[in-house]
């Protein structure tokens, strides 16, 4: 390797290493983290009085707790399958987004976990999946799902990173002689960077690669059966695993997009995540709003033309009651404002593809919300003598105080990575630039 080349790496390592917070820096990590401390007292509130501190109730028994987490497992799947398919698919472009989507989808289906044992009111229960499973329960297969989802997600994330943490270790960088240091050498203890440590490294993110694209899909398939397995209106449909998970990958890849743009701008890497970047991101999108679009088209459709009269009920508050403004919101904001941001040459800048994938993820936040509450607002059996709070729903500041709480805190764990961590690959990086060198050569 000639001097210049030494200098070019150097350089590499420099740009890309984790750097100290701004000022805003700060101020956001502070603000996540008190929002995180807010839930976390409300949680404690709910741990002391019971699930009676909610507005849920004999009918509306998943609230906002249950939404989020269906957010979560969304907002997860299409990050990995990011990582995995472009990996495969050896793309070269995508390299310096992969480690991105990777973070999203391991604090994502991190907090659907937690999500899940806040929605318990007896939290210690969760043993019971241990020690009485029931495999016939597609709550258990969710549970299994979730658990291998997690370990390769965060497999996928470590492996490749190795490299990374032991140049680090090694690195004279803005890091060296802090409390990271240590970490890095401790993680990449073992990295020698022989050839076949590499080759053996290669085929196990490989294998991991192929693994998760099927639990990837199982995840957020099985998340649909739980719904789809009864007979409430709104939730019987057969069309809800391919309706899932194709609004999965549209908020998936809608946030992927929002902490490329972040990052980009927090960091100055501009010159690694470039506007071409934004232009293929923009383009998927785009496309994925359409497959979304029409699926939700294929969901209320055959509904409304057959109109029976358990699904009227629940049609009519969608389209033009109670849920309305949201459902309309949800459609408009959320997928054909994206849609006609995007599909021109420059909706697909940074700037543009940034504000249409905030439409994108809140839009599907909002979906995640109609999915759940409005279908148990209409039971099978008619609502008689009951509270009248029973027919109606809306989450107690505790219930909105925890979710905001696990959205905060997927957020910090994404920032405190990033402040820690290098978003890019640097040994990809550096490989790549080696080899554009020796074609020009």
């Amino acid at each position: 390797m000639n001097i210049t080349s030494n200098i070019k790496r150097e350089k590499i390592v420099q740009e890309l290493s984790p750097k100290t917070f701004s000022k805003i820096g700060v101020y956001w990590v502070i603000a996540l983290s008190i929002v995180c401390l807010i839930g976390l007292f409300a949680y404690i509130r709910q741990l002391n009085k019971g699930l009676v501190v909610t507005n849920m109730g004999d009918y509306v028994s998943w609230g906002i707790y249950i939404s989020n987490f269906v957010f979560f497992v969304a907002i997860s799947l299409v990050g990995s399958l990011i990582t995995a398919i472009f990996r495969l698919a050896n793309i070269e472009w995508s390299k310096p987004l992969t480690r991105i989507a990777e973070i999203i989808a391991v604090s994502a289906i991190f907090l659907a976990s937690l999500i899940i044992i806040v929605d318990m009111g007896r939290p210690e229960r969760l043993l019971n999946l241990a020690l009485h499973p029931r495999l016939q329960s597609p709550i258990m297969w969710d549970v299994v799902v979730i658990g291998t989802y997690l370990i390769i997600s965060v497999l996928l994330l470590y492996f490749p990173m190795i490299p990374d943490l032991k140049l680090l270790s090694k690195a004279n960088t803005a890091v060296r002689r802090t409390w990271p240091q240590g970490i890095y050498k401790f993680l990449s203890s073992f990295w020698t960077g022989s050839s076949e440590q590499r080759k053996n490294n290669g085929h196990s993110i490989t294998i991991l690669s192929i693994l998760i694209i099927p639990v990837a899909f199982c995840i957020h398939t099985v998340t649909s059966w739980l719904f789809a397995t009864t007979y409430r209106p709104g939730w019987d449909s057969t069309n809800f695993g391919a309706y899932f998970v194709s609004g999965a990958f549209l908020v998936g890849a809608g946030g992927v997009v929002i902490a490329m743009y972040v990052i980009r701008r927090a960091y100055q890497l501009e010159h690694y995540i470039t506007e071409a970047h934004f232009d293929r991101m923009g383009k998927a999108v785009v496309l994925l709003c359409f497959l979304y679009l029409y699926f939700n088209i294929n969901e209320y459709l055959v509904p409304a033309f057959k109109m029976k009269k358990p699904e009227e009920a629940h049609l009519t508050q969608l389209f033009a009651g109670s849920f309305a403004p949201m459902f309309w919101f949800a459609v408009i904001v959320g997928m054909l404002v994206p849609i006609l941001i995007l599909i021109n040459k420059w909706g697909r800048s940074p700037g543009w593809a940034f504000a249409a994938s905030i439409m994108v993820v809140i839009g599907a936040w909002f979906k995640r919300y109609l999915i759940v509450t409005p279908t148990l607002l209409h039971p099978l059996l008619p609502m008689r003598d009951v509270p009248e709070r029973f027919k109606h729903y809306f989450p107690s500041w505790e219930e909105w105080a925890i979710a905001m709480g696990s959205l905060a805190g997927a957020m910090l764990i994404i920032t405190l990575f990033v402040r820690f961590f290098p978003i890019i690959p640097i040994q990809e990086t550096i490989t790549g630039h080696d080899e554009e060198e020796e074609k020009l050569i």
